[in-house]
């Protein structure tokens, strides 16, 4: 009987230390359990980047493809490539500060606002509601009812406020905590001036419901403007939030190495160059070659505007390509294969800032000098293209075509300055900025595809109409009258 007794406890002591080394073989050692905030932040940062050169910059109508095998100019949008992982990785950034023991009020949840409301900003612009309160909450609630889009926009807004009023309690404790960064190199002060800057785009996008008694648009446009010390933005390009290219891994878009491939097949379009020929606009030389045809066999020369000619976006390829090979449009100037670095693409900038503030004080909202603000963003977009003679800029700025004209006229002058200055900036900005006002106009035919209209949204993703079915449903009708479709209007464009 005893022999029995601690046989019975030997087995139940190698059962226990079974289950314990299987619990342990279980565990994979190369996998990591946790990981630093700062690395997820970078991993953030680099999902929400907007290259130069993309496709959306061809929605921009800023470049042309000619050559069907690599691209089209066609709207034939379906569903829209949506941020809910980035959401994910932006929540989990927040998790890992905290597990590290950092306070509620930390570097890293105050970025987690501002990434979550330019992630929400891009995904609301493109397809209209989402589900925002009750989305990632993983297997707690699969199927999240959608957020309309005012609410969104009112969250947004709200998480900009909470940015910057973490940010300044931050700089205030001299809080050095943040690593990772590849905007700013950790700068908490730039990022709070990145924030208000980006809170401007937001509260410019709504001009369509400036009279909006729960959002406040105005008000809290002014506000900005009128608190500098609470809201400070940026006083020049030196504090763009903007990518910088090197020569390892993230190099610029068009460089040596593929100049052969692409440098007759993308061509500039009419869309951009001809506002620049017909303000007889210096950035038109910096931009593009003159087209053959005019320069050569007419001999107007290089320096002459008449030999700077655009495609437009609805001619189909076959035409559009054979008056490249003619020369009769221009091609992009040789400068921009000239380099692996190439121009670092702003993803907030000050250019557009200063539009956005005469746009305001040209609509009202602001006391602000709308033809000061209007000359600051003519001049740091010159500066961007590398025009840095402030005579020169002075001498375009004054130009009949050019002097700011107030009221409407002005108004129109602003958004296309502004949308000269997206030129591979700033990602959606240019095409959300001329769906929101009709400024500039954009090319449409047949070369544009999508039955002759450049579409106004996105379609939801397929996995929401089979995963989230029932709440899809009801977005679709509550917007659309239930058809998912890329001409429809959303609440943030309607009248």
């Amino acid at each position: 009987m005893k022999a029995f007794k601690y046989l019975s406890l030997i087995v139940l002591a190698l059962s226990l230390n079974a289950c314990t080394d299987f619990a342990k073989l279980e565990q994979n050692p190369n996998k990591a359990t946790s990981v630093p905030p700062s690395l997820v932040l970078r991993g953030i940062q680099t999902d929400l980047f907007q290259d130069a050169w993309s496709d959306v910059h061809r929605y921009n109508q800023f470049w042309l493809s000619n050559y069907n095998y690599y691209d089209n100019n066609e709207y034939n949008w379906t569903s829209a490539d949506l941020r809910f992982t980035t959401l994910k990785n932006i929540q989990k950034m927040e998790e890992e500060a905290l597990a590290r023991d950092a306070a509620a009020v930390n570097p890293y949840a105050a970025l987690g606002k501002f990434y979550r409301a330019l992630a929400y900003y891009e995904m609301t612009s493109l397809v209209g509601d989402l589900p925002l309160s009750e989305a990632l909450k993983g297997a707690e609630n699969v199927a999240p009812a959608y957020d309309t889009q005012e609410e969104i926009f009112a969250q947004i807004l709200t998480w900009l406020e909470e940015a910057n009023s973490e940010l300044a309690t931050l700089i205030t404790a001299a809080d050095v905590s943040l690593s990772g960064d590849i905007y700013f190199s950790n700068d908490l002060r730039a990022w709070q001036r990145t924030v208000n800057t980006f809170k401007l785009r937001v509260l410019i996008a709504l001009s369509k419901h400036d009279d909006n008694a729960t959002l406040g648009i105005k008000a809290k446009f002014a506000d900005v403007i009128n608190n500098p010390a609470k809201y400070p933005l940026m006083t020049s390009r030196d504090e763009n939030m903007q990518f910088v290219y090197n020569t390892n891994v993230n190099l610029y878009p068009f460089n040596p190495s593929n100049f052969g491939f692409v440098a007759t097949r993308d061509n500039t379009s009419a869309t951009l160059l001809g506002i620049l020929t017909s303000l007889e606009d210096p950035r038109t030389f910096v931009v593009a070659e003159p087209a053959s045809y005019y320069a050569d066999t007419l001999g107007y020369g290089a320096a002459d505007f008449r030999s700077y000619v655009g495609a437009p976006a609805a001619e189909g390829l076959d035409d559009m390509a054979f008056k490249v090979l003619k020369g009769r449009y221009s091609l992009f100037n040789k400068n921009y294969w000239s380099s692996f670095t190439g121009t670092p693409t702003a993803q907030v900038g000050y250019e557009e800032m200063c539009f956005n503030i005469a746009e305001a004080a040209n609509r009202g909202w602001v006391t602000a000098d709308a033809a000061s603000w209007y000359g600051k963003g003519i001049t740091a977009a010159m500066n961007a293209f590398g025009i840095n003679s402030a005579a020169d800029i002075a001498a375009y700025i004054a130009k009949p075509a050019v002097a700011y004209k107030g009221g409407t006229d002005g108004l129109n002058q602003i958004l296309s300055q502004k949308y000269v200055a997206f030129f591979n900036n700033s990602g959606w900005e240019a095409y959300f900025n001329w769906r929101r006002t009709g400024v500039p106009t954009f090319d449409v035919g047949s070369g544009t595809g999508a039955n002759g209209k450049i579409p106004v949204r996105f379609q939801y993703p397929l996995a929401e109409r089979s995963i989230n079915k029932t709440n899809y449903d009801a977005a679709v009708q509550r917007q659309f009258d239930g058809n998912d479709d890329i001409n429809a209007k959303m609440w943030l464009i309607k009248d």
